[in-house]
Parts: structure tokens; C-alpha cells; sequence
């Protein structure tokens, strides 16, 4: 009996997950006496990002957008007891990075879902994960919305004035989005949904 395409995907989806999960161990369990070991791990993540065929600019963007919590942490280290060792947390973190962007751009969120769900993850958690997904949208929304608004009624050209009106925008972003979840909850209560 062959396997459905719904299963074929299932599976293929847990590997990628458990492939990640490996990998990112792998990285932070290696010895920081072999550096060179980094390398190798690194071609692994080449290799990961091969075998799933992600695409190179969406991948660079997404690690160039998140790179500043490495250059945080590893600055972090630099001034910490372990100072000598900020290069080598800067590489594994990087790699680490570039592992988990890998797997969100190789698995949608409904097989990472199905995977976890599978693997005994708590349903509340999952729950939580599938609405934080969701209203990400809703929010990436709203924020545009409001950007719009504020740049309509925006006619200065200073730079100092877009500082303070971005800042106003991300405080009633804010202040918006959780009246909004207020109303949403609500809704889901009315409609017989339990926490």
C-alpha cells in the first residue's frame, strides 16, 4: 500500500524538524577547543539549505534582520567572564540562526504544528502558537494601516519628526492590538472556544 501525499508530507516535514533539532545540537554541544569543527557544521547548514532548496535572498534577509540579536549576545560575552570565547558564540549563533530560518522557510507552520502535535507537544502551546501565528498578520496590518495614517498627516521632512511619529505609531500599535485581542478573545468565548 502506497503512502497518501498528506502523509509523504507529514514525514518529510518531521525529518526537516528532527534534521534541524539535530543540527542545532550539534552546533551547541560542540567543544569550544575545536573550532575547526564549526567549519563542518557549517557545511552541514550549506548542505541543509541545498537539500531544501530555500532561496538565497529571502534567506539573507531574514538573517540580516535578525543578526543583531548575535551581535548582542556576542557582545554580551565580550564584556562577560568568558570574553576570549565572543567569536566562537558569534559563529555557532549564526549558524544556529541560519538553521532555524532554513526549517520556517522549508516547513509551513501547519506541518511544524502537525509535527509537534505528533511528538506530545501540550495542546495549550500549540493553541498559542497557531493564534500568535495568525494575528501576526492581523498586526503586520494594522501597523501598515496606521504607518499610512501617520504619513498622510505627516508634512515635515525632518528627521527627528519621523523619529518621534514612528515611535507614536509603535505606542498605539500597542495600545491597539491588545483592545483588538480583548475583542477577539471575547468573540472565541461567545463562540464556545476554551482556554
Amino acid at each position: 500500500m502506497s503512502a497518501t501525499p498528506e502523509s509523504r508530507s507529514r514525514r518529510n516535514a518531521a525529518l526537516k524538524v528532527a534534521g534541524a533539532l539535530l543540527l542545532v545540537l550539534l552546533i551547541t554541544l560542540t567543544p569550544v577547543s575545536r573550532p575547526l569543527w564549526l567549519g563542518a557544521e557549517g557545511l552541514l547548514v550549506a548542505l541543509a539549505v541545498a537539500v531544501c532548496r530555500v532561496p538565497l535572498v529571502p534567506l539573507a534577509r531574514r538573517v540580516l534582520l535578525l543578526s543583531p540579536f548575535i551581535a548582542g549576545a556576542a557582545l554580551a560575552s565580550a564584556v562577560g567572564a568568558h570574553a576570549s570565547d565572543w567569536q566562537t558564540l558569534a559563529v555557532r549563533s549564526s549558524l544556529c540562526l541560519v538553521t532555524v530560518v532554513v526549517l520556517s522557510q522549508a516547513v509551513t507552520i501547519a506541518e511544524l504544528l502537525a509535527v509537534l502535535r505528533a511528538a506530545k507537544v501540550p495542546t495549550l502551546l500549540l493553541t498559542t502558537l497557531a493564534l500568535m501565528h495568525r494575528y501576526l498578520f492581523v498586526l503586520a496590518d494594522e501597523s501598515a494601516r496606521m504607518g499610512r495614517a501617520r504619513s498622510a498627516r505627516t508634512f515635515s521632512g525632518r528627521r527627528r519628526f519621523a523619529w518621534i511619529a514612528a515611535a507614536s505609531v509603535v505606542g498605539n500599535l500597542f495600545v491597539r492590538a491588545s483592545e483588538r485581542a480583548e475583542r477577539v478573545y471575547e468573540a472565541m468565548c461567545a463562540r464556545g472556544w476554551k482556554a
